[in-house]
């Protein structure tokens, strides 16, 4: 039996390093059938964890579920700095957001009612975050979130590495502090997508978002869904592709870190960070929100 394992292990790294080789010339998706049980110490941490034996191993069975090294290893080259947030605050834009408030007045003034958040500020983050829902981003979620979440192993992260144009690799140092972190992250927010859509009868395998795992017209991760989405629509769902849940859910979420009307310029800012972690995003959301208001 100890020369069996022995020996798969072996199989397992020569081919390991076979995708590795690979991956430095051809950074495509790699299937899950190229690796031998290729999740399976994530499906075993999902069944330590609570969650449905049968359930997860058809989730990873469906087709199109794969490790995705591409999207992973944009979490470790993504700048804010390269985002143009002004483009959003040009007259077309604005007319736009302005349209979107008129063709949502119902929904956004019952925001307002219920958790004090006003409909400038709310149709901002929408414009900013999907263009009013029209852009909701093409990365499989779980694809995503079990990639990253399955990214300390050795063999997986190399890959990831080697997805990375040369030009563009953080530190070989920083990159290794930041894999371990990702995954960790990763793993909690899989485990609030995979609740989440259990939840609403969803299936897991057909839900694309942005290339961090974020979903809908709000662009919520997981973990937000879980606690601060609402049912905007009145109709027993949570979903946030629906406008409806996606505006009455975004003003919950500010009014849970401390919006309030009248709030001063300084505190809203904080509160705005709290949604994303950028003082160039927070300045546009306020100063569309502004113009909105002229």
């Amino acid at each position: 039996m100890k020369k069996i394992c022995v020996s798969s292990k072996a199989i397992f790294l020569a081919v390991s390093f076979f995708l590795m080789t690979l991956g430095a010339l051809f950074p495509e998706i790699i299937r899950a059938e190229q690796l031998p049980d290729f999740f399976g110490v994530l499906k075993k941490k999902l069944h330590d964890e609570g969650f449905d034996s049968d359930r997860i191993d058809s989730i990873f069975q469906k087709p199109g579920v794969q490790f995705d090294p591409r999207t992973a290893s944009l979490f470790f080259i993504h700048s804010e700095a390269r985002i143009n947030y002004d483009q959003f605050l040009s007259p077309e834009s604005i007319q736009n957001a302005k349209k979107y408030i008129r063709d949502n007045l119902s929904v956004l003034d019952n925001a307002e009612k219920a958790f004090g958040v006003n409909k400038e500020i709310v149709t901002a983050i929408i414009l900013v975050e999907t263009r009013l829902g029209s852009y909701l981003g093409k990365s499989s979620t779980l694809n995503t979130l079990s990639s990253l979440a399955v990214a300390r192993e050795p063999e997986l992260r190399e890959i990831i590495w080697n997805s990375i144009s040369a030009e563009r690799r953080p530190e070989r140092a920083v990159f290794e502090k930041r894999i371990e972190n990702k995954s960790t992250w990763a793993f909690s927010e899989l485990k609030a997508f995979l609740r989440y859509t259990e939840r609403e009868k969803l299936d897991p395998a057909t839900i694309n978002g942005s290339y961090a795992g974020a979903i809908g017209v709000a662009q919520f991760m997981p973990t937000s869904i879980l606690a601060y989405a609402v049912d905007g629509s009145k109709d027993g769902r949570i979903d946030l592709f629906d406008h409806a849940d996606s505006i009455m859910s975004i003003a919950n979420y500010l009014r849970q870190f401390g919006w309030k009307p009248g709030i001063s310029y300084e505190k809203a800012f904080n509160v705005v960070y709290k949604y994303n972690h950028s003082n160039y995003y927070v300045k546009t959301i306020l100063k569309i929100a502004d113009l909105l208001k002229g």
